[in-house]
C-alpha cells in the first residue's frame, strides 16, 4: 500500500484544497454575488449536462483503466489507446447533430417550470463534450500511475478558475450571459491542460489500427456507458427534477446542502484516483488475495476518516448556514444530514464498485445502478411535492442504503469476501456516540466560535478514540510518518 498511502495523501491535499476553495464559492461568494435564482439555473445547467456526459464518453475512461494492463506489449497498449479514443468523437458528433435539429424542442421542454432555462441550453452539450474528454485523457494518466497532476486539474482547476469568475463577475461587473460563457471556456482550458499532461505520461499517437479484442472492448465500454448514465442520474437527477418541480431557486439552497454533505467523501476520491488502477491490475493478475486485502483495508481507513469529516459537518451545519444571507439556505440542515449519511453508508462498501467494475462480471454494475436510478427517480416524484428538497435528499438515502447492502452481499457470494470488521463498527459506533453527544450541547456563542469550539473537541476526542483502540494501522503508520 505504499505508493497507495503517497498518492492518497497527495490527492487527499489536493482535494482539501479544491474544497477549501469550492466551500468559499459554494457558501459565500455564489449565495453574495447571484441570486439564488441565478445559482439555481448554473447548478441545474452543470447537473444536467453530468447526466449526458457518460452517453458522449462511452465509458472510455473506465475502459482504459479496465484493459490497459491487460496487454503485454507496447504495440498492443497503442493500438488500444488510439481504438478509444476516437469513441467519443463520433458519439459526440451523432449526440450533437440530433441536438442542433430538435433544439427548439429540447430547450421547450427543459423550460416549462423555469423558462430562463431555455437561453441556455446550449451549455448542456458543450460542458458534457469537455468533461467526457477531460476523464478519458485523466484516465489516461491514471493508469500509468500518475494521479496527483491530473487530480489538481480536475479538482483545484475549476473551483479556482470559478473563484477569479466570480470575482470578475463583482469587481468588474461582468453581466451572467458573460459568466456563463466564461464558465464554459473554463472547461475547455482546462482539457487542453490535461490533453498535454497526459501526453507527457504516454504520447498520444492516432493509429488506424484495432486491437483484436475490440468487441470485447467495445461491449465493456458500453456496458460502462449504460451503467454511467445510470449512476449520473442517481447523482445529479435530483439537480435536474427539482427545477422540473419546484422554482429553481430551491435548487441553488439544495446545492448548498449537498456540497457540504459531499465533503463525507474527500477521504474516498483521493483514495479512488489510484486504487482503481490497482484494483484492475490486482484482478487482471488473478490476486485474489490482494483484491481482498484492498477491499477490505480501504474500507475501515475510508469509514475512519469520512466519519471524522461527518462529525465536522453535521454538527456544524446549521451554526454555518445561519451566516448565510437567504433563509432558504438555513432550511437546508436535513439535507445536509441524509446525504452524508449516504456518503458515509458508500464508505463501508471500500473498493468493492472498483472490484466489480474491473472483474469478469462488471455487467451486474449495469442492473445496480439502472435498479437505483429507476428507484431514485421514483422517490423524488412523490417525495420533492411533499417534501420539497428534504425528499429529493431522503430519497437518495434510501436508495444509497439498499444498494449498497446488496452489494456486499453480492461480492460476498463471488468472491467470497467483506469489508466488515470490528473495527469498522466501532468506528461507527464512535461517530454515531459523538453525534448524539454533540447534539445536546446548547450553544449560546457566535456561530464562528461554536464551529470553532465544536471542531476542536470532536477532532480531539475522535482522534483519540481511533489511537486508543487502535482502529487502523495504516493510518496510525501514516500519521507517525507525517510527525517524522
Amino acid at each position: 500500500m505504499g505508493i497507495v498511502a503517497k498518492q492518497t495523501s497527495l490527492n487527499l491535499l489536493i482535494i482539501g484544497i479544491a474544497f477549501a476553495i469550492g466551500g468559499l464559492n459554494t457558501l459565500v461568494f455564489y449565495p453574495l454575488f447571484l441570486s439564488a435564482d441565478e445559482y439555481g439555473l448554473v447548478v441545474f445547467l452543470l447537473a444536467t449536462s453530468n447526466l449526458l456526459m457518460p452517453l458522449i464518453g462511452f465509458g472510455v475512461h473506465q475502459t482504459i483503466i479496465r484493459f490497459f494492463s491487460a496487454y503485454n506489449t507496447k504495440e498492443e497498449q497503442q493500438r488500444f489507446m488510439s481504438s478509444v479514443i476516437l469513441l467519443p468523437l463520433f458519439i459526440a458528433l451523432i449526440v450533437g447533430g440530433i441536438g442542433v435539429l430538435f433544439f427548439h424542442s429540447i430547450s421547450i421542454a427543459l423550460s416549462i417550470q423555469n423558462p430562463v432555462i431555455a437561453n441556455y441550453t446550449w451549455v448542456i452539450f458543450v460542458v458534457a463534450v469537455a468533461t467526457a474528454y477531460f476523464e478519458v485523457f485523466y484516465a489516461w494518466a491514471r493508469v500509468q500511475l500518475q494521479s496527483v497532476a491530473g487530480n489538481v486539474l480536475k479538482e483545484i482547476f475549476p473551483r479556482l478558475y470559478l473563484f477569479l469568475l466570480l470575482m470578475a463577475l463583482y469587481f468588474f461587473d461582468l453581466s451572467f450571459h458573460d459568466f456563463v460563457v466564461a464558465l464554459v471556456s473554463g472547461y475547455y482550458l482546462r482539457l487542453l491542460l490535461m490533453i498535454v499532461l497526459a501526453n507527457r505520461c504516454y504520447p498520444i499517437r492516432i493509429r488506424l489500427h484495432f486491437p483484436s479484442n475490440l468487441p470485447s472492448i467495445l461491449t465493456y465500454s458500453l456496458t460502462i456507458l449504460l451503467a454511467g448514465s445510470a449512476g449520473s442520474l442517481i447523482i445529479d437527477i435530483d439537480k435536474f427534477m427539482i427545477p422540473q418541480l419546484e422554482e429553481i431557486k430551491q435548487t441553488a439552497f439544495y446545492a448548498v446542502a449537498i456540497f457540504a454533505a459531499t465533503l463525507v467523501e474527500v477521504p474516498a476520491r483521493a483514495m479512488w484516483q489510484i486504487l482503481n488502477p490497482l484494483v484492475a491490475t490486482a484482478v487482471n493478475e488473478n490476486n485474489t488475495k490482494e483484491v481482498k486485502n484492498l477491499y477490505r483495508r480501504s474500507a475501515l481507513n475510508l469509514v475512519i476518516v469520512s466519519g471524522w469529516f461527518f462529525l465536522l459537518i453535521n454538527l456544524n451545519s446549521e451554526a454555518l448556514f445561519s451566516l448565510l444571507p437567504n433563509e432558504g439556505y438555513q432550511k437546508a440542515t436535513f439535507v445536509v444530514l441524509y446525504i452524508s449519511i449516504a456518503k458515509l453508508i458508500t464508505m463501508i462498501f471500500g473498493c468493492g464498485g472498483a472490484i466489480i467494475s474491473n472483474s469478469s462480471f462488471y455487467q451486474i454494475s449495469l442492473v445496480f445502478s439502472v435498479v437505483m436510478a429507476f428507484g431514485v427517480s421514483i422517490l423524488n416524484m412523490v417525495w420533492i411535492p411533499l417534501y420539497g428538497i428534504d425528499g429529493a435528499a431522503l430519497a437518495t438515502l434510501v436508495v444509497v442504503g439498499l444498494s449498497i447492502a446488496v452489494k456486499i452481499m453480492y461480492l460476498q457470494f463471488k468472491i467470497k469476501a467483506h469489508p466488515l470488521s470490528w473495527n469498522l463498527l466501532k468506528a461507527l459506533v464512535s461517530v454515531g456516540i459523538l453525534y448524539t453527544l454533540f447534539q445536546y450541547i446548547d450553544w449560546t456563542l457566535s456561530p464562528i466560535i461554536q464551529i470553532i469550539l465544536t471542531s476542536a473537541m470532536v477532532s480531539g476526542l475522535y482522534f483519540l478514540i481511533v489511537a486508543q483502540f487502535k482502529l487502523s494501522d495504516d493510518l496510525l503508520r501514516l500519521v507517525k510518518r507525517i510527525g517524522k
